[in-house]
């Protein structure tokens, strides 16, 4: 239960955030063209792909803590949240992309930009985006995990910009507009990089950073009448959901009423993983299991 309470304060989280920087993303366009800035029009461009994001990230959170195992979907939906976040860290990298290429053709010819407008603009970026930041803070999917980091992302772009803006007030070095563009793209490219790829490592069921195959499989080895353990995955669902499943070899057994006995031990030895889904097979002989290979 505590992992749905925990699913439906994220997804509110979300909705809240999504309208924030939607309402924002409009003043946003708007304020760019009225300043002639082209770090402010890259953030716009860049915050309506976050508006995107935010949706799709909300409509996947909801679908995934509303919808239950179903027998086409018999794991859930919970997997929904790694595509959320694929999709996410794709919008924001091919977003990112566009951007550095039109600043570089700005930096290249500077051009005037209205610093005070600039200014105001930033100061309005810094609480739009802080607000939403703090409303997303304490993440726990990894599809929240990316809309989370990259809000607290845009708020230091605009803190950036405030101190630009600020800067531009007094001397026209409007070159520094493009260059902190291209700088706070790459920040973000940076980060969101590091999460597509920790979200394509689940896509992909390795196992979990936090889990060591071999400290488990000693564990199990542990347990009495536990001859070896073969045929061990692990996996997770969307990052915070992990499924286990596993062969013991028995010996010196012969009552099913022990062979039971061991199974629950074996779950014992497990409790501290907070696995979601557990598959155990048990087998008095070794060479019954087509699967078997000896990883003893």
């Amino acid at each position: 239960m505590a992992h749905s309470h925990e699913h439906s304060g994220g997804t509110k989280n979300l909705r809240i955030a999504f309208f924030i920087n939607l309402a924002f993303t409009c003043l946003e366009i708007a304020g760019g063209f009225l300043t002639n800035s082209i770090a402010i029009i890259s953030d716009a461009l860049h915050d309506f792909g976050d508006s995107l994001s935010l949706g799709l990230a909300w409509y996947l959170e909801k679908k995934a803590s509303e919808k239950s195992a179903t027998d086409r979907f018999s794991f859930g939906f919970a997997r929904f949240r790694l595509l959320g976040a694929l999709v996410n860290a794709l919008v924001l990298i091919g977003g990112s992309v566009y951007i550095v290429i039109e600043a570089v053709g700005r930096f290249q010819h500077p051009e005037p930009v209205q610093s005070l407008w600039m200014m105001g603009i930033a100061v309005i970026g810094l609480a739009a985006n802080g607000y939403a930041a703090w409303r997303t803070r304490g993440a726990t999917s990894l599809n929240e995990k990316v809309i989370s980091w990259h809000l607290l992302e845009d708020v230091l772009g605009w803190l950036a910009v405030l101190i630009v803006s600020v800067i531009l007030q007094f001397k026209d070095w409007y070159f520094l507009d493009p260059a902190l563009s291209i700088g706070i793209t790459l920040f973000i490219l940076y980060g969101v990089g590091s999460r597509l790829w920790d979200t394509l490592y689940l896509l992909l069921q390795g196992v979990p950073a936090k889990i060591d195959l071999e400290e488990i499989r000693a564990k199990l080895k542990a347990v009495s009448h536990v001859q070896s353990v073969h045929h061990m995955h692990i996996w997770s669902l969307d990052g915070s959901h992990h499924v286990f499943t596993t062969h013991l070899v028995l010996e010196n057994i012969s009552e099913y009423d022990k062979v039971d006995q061991v199974r629950q031990h074996a779950l014992e030895a497990l409790k501290e993983y907070d696995f979601h889904h557990h598959t155990i097979q048990v087998e008095l002989d070794a060479s019954t299991c087509e699967l078997n290979r000896d990883t003893t």
